[in-house]
C-alpha cells in the first residue's frame, strides 16, 4: 500500500512538470484550469499504469541483484546489469504506453520518431524510479532493522532479567551456605576454597548476564566452579566429567548455558549412594552434549521448563540453530549448538 502511493504521488507530480513545462514552452498551451485538471487526471492514470509496469520488474531486479550482487560486493557489476535492464525495460513499457497512446490519440507526428523520443524519455525516467526504489528499499529495510533490533533488545532486557533471577537460585545460595556453616567448622581449608569458588560463580553470573555468547572455556571454568560446590553437598554420589578438544572450548555458547543444564539434572534426578548421579559432557556433531543417567524424583515429570525455555529464547537471539532436549532409555541428554563467533551462525551484535 505505501508503494502505490508512493507511485501515484511520483505520476502526479510527473504530470504536473510535464504539463507545467509544455504550456510555459509554448509547445502545448492549456485553455483554462478544467483543461489542465482533465489532461493531468489522464496523464497521472497512463503515467501510473506506466509507472507500475516499470515498477515490479525493477523490484525483481533489485531483488536479484541485491541476492547474487549486493552493493558493497562486486559494485561495477551491479550498476552495468542495472543500467543495462533500465534502458530495455524502459523501452519496452515505452513502446506498450505509447501504442496504447496512439490507439487512444493518433499523433500528429510519425509514430516512429514517436517510439524513439519516448523509448529515451522512459529509460531515463526509468532510471531515476529505480533510483528511488533503491532508496525507498534502504530506508525501508533500514527501518524494518532498527525496528527488529530495538525489539530484540528488549526481549533480551526481559531474558536478561529472568535469567538472572533463575541463576541466583535462593534455594541453592541457602544450600551452599549450610554446606559452607559445616565446612567452617569440619575443614578450614575446603571452607576457603569453597568460598573463592562460590565467588567465582556469581561474579561469572553478573560479568555475563549482558553478553550474547562466551566461549566453551570460560563455560567450563564456571561448570566446575558450580559442580564443586555441588560435589561438596553430594560427595561422590555426585560424578561430573568432561571430554573436549582444545578447538571445542575455542566456539562460543550462549551465557550460563551449562548452569541451566547442570542444574536441571541435579533438580530432577535423584544423587545418594544406591543411585549415583553421573554427568558427562563431550562434543558431538559441532553439539555440545551434556548427557546425565536418568533416575527422576517421583517430582521429576512435574516440571516448568522454564530454564529450557530462557535457553532456547537466548538462541533464538543469536543464531537459527537451537538446542535439543531428549529423553532416552537411561539418560537425558541437552545439545547446545556450537557457534562460532563473526560468522553467520551467530548474528552481528
Amino acid at each position: 500500500m505505501l508503494l502505490i502511493r508512493l507511485l501515484i504521488g511520483i505520476s502526479v507530480l510527473i504530470q504536473v512538470v510535464v504539463i507545467t513545462y509544455s504550456h510555459v514552452s509554448g509547445y502545448y498551451a492549456v485553455q483554462g484550469w478544467m483543461q489542465f485538471a482533465s489532461k493531468l487526471t489522464i496523464g497521472s492514470l497512463l503515467t501510473f499504469l506506466g509507472t507500475l509496469l516499470l515498477t515490479y520488474p525493477n523490484l525483481l531486479i533489485i531483488r536479484f541483484l541485491n541476492h547474487h550482487f549486493p552493493w558493497n560486493d562486486r559494485t561495477i557489476v551491479r550498476v552495468t546489469i542495472q543500467l543495462l535492464f533500465v534502458a530495455l525495460i524502459g523501452s519496452i513499457v515505452s513502446v506498450m504506453m505509447t501504442s496504447l497512446a496512439h490507439l487512444l490519440s493518433s499523433y500528429v507526428e510519425p509514430l516512429r520518431e514517436v517510439l524513439i523520443n519516448n523509448a529515451l524519455i522512459f529509460s531515463v525516467c526509468n532510471l531515476m524510479l529505480m533510483m528511488i526504489l533503491e532508496g525507498w528499499i534502504f530506508f525501508i529495510e533500514r527501518a524494518k532493522s532498527r525496528k527488529t533490533a530495538e525489539e530484540l533488545e528488549r526481549e533480551m532486557s526481559d531474558i536478561r532479567y529472568e535469567v538472572l533471577k533463575t541463576q541466583i537460585n535462593p534455594h541453592f545460595m541457602f544450600n551452599s551456605l549450610n554446606v559452607l556453616s559445616g565446612l567452617i567448622e569440619m575443614d578450614k581449608q575446603k571452607a576457603q576454597r569453597f568460598i573463592s569458588e562460590f565467588s567465582q560463580l556469581y561474579r561469572y553470573v553478573l560479568e555475563t548476564i549482558d553478553q550474547y555468547v562466551v566461549t566453551v572455556e570460560d563455560e567450563l571454568r564456571f561448570a566446575r566452579s558450580y559442580m564443586y560446590l555441588q560435589q561438596i553437598r553430594y560427595g561422590q554420589h555426585l560424578r561430573f566429567s568432561v571430554e573436549l578438544s582444545g578447538a571445542t572450548t575455542r566456539l562460543y555458547l550462549p551465557p550460563l548455558s551449562l548452569q541451566i543444564v547442570l542444574e536441571n539434572a541435579i533438580k530432577h534426578n535423584l544423587v545418594s549412594k544406591d543411585r549415583p548421579l553421573s554427568i558427562a559432557i563431550f562434543e558431538r556433531d559441532r553439539n555440545l552434549v551434556v548427557r546425565n543417567t536418568l533416575q527422576l524424583k517421583k517430582s521429576g515429570a512435574h516440571t516448568s521448563g522454564i530454564g529450557q525455555l530462557n535457553l532456547t529464547k537466548r538462541y533464538a537471539l543469536i543464531s537459527s540453530k537451537q538446542p535439543a532436549f531428549s529423553i532416552r532409555t537411561d539418560c537425558y541428554e541437552a545439545k547446545l549448538p556450537l557457534l562460532i563467533e563473526d560468522t553467520d551462525e551467530s548474528t552481528d551484535r
